[in-house]
């Protein structure tokens, strides 16, 4: 146990920050060690950790006059997202005067449902707020998706 003065100056002496760890404790317990490395290091394991999880809700973004070819390319995104466990919310977006026409919204988003009942359930009916209609979708149980995936590999 030092004094904080004599802390100070051996964190100064060699170059090093004085880190308070555990403030709760009688006495508090405090470290040297260099801040910048510590912060980088502890930023490197929350990625690591955040990129392991699953289940995650994602966004696929839709447009009301979207063109064929592009609705079926973001329904194959949709469909890889589910398959890896994600609920994914679909989210038709108006701009400008497209708010006008909100039947255009709800015809993306029937083709879009229509495509994936196979893979996916509507967890809630379509929301419209302001300039965005949503829906959620959720995989279907594991085994169905665990099922596909054995049968693209045979």
């Amino acid at each position: 146990m030092l004094p904080l003065q004599k802390a100070l100056q051996d964190a100064l002496d060699q170059d090093l920050d004085l880190v308070e760890v555990a403030a709760t404790a009688s006495p508090p317990v405090c470290r040297l060690l260099d801040y910048g490395k510590f912060k980088y290091e502890q930023s490197k394991k929350d990625k690591k950790a955040r990129r392991g999880q699953k289940g995650l809700l994602r966004e696929v973004r839709f447009r009301p006059k979207i063109e064929e070819h592009d609705l079926q390319a973001k329904i194959r995104k949709v469909r890889e997202l589910l398959q890896d466990g994600s609920k994914v919310m679909v989210l038709v977006r108006f701009r400008g005067r497209e708010i006008i026409y909100p039947e255009l919204g709800w015809r993306v988003l029937k083709k879009v449902a229509e495509a994936l009942k196979e893979e996916a359930v509507a967890s809630n009916h379509p929301v419209k707020n302001q300039r965005n209609i949503a829906l959620t979708l959720s995989p279907t149980s594991g085994r169905k998706t665990e099922e596909a995936k054995s049968d693209a590999k045979a």
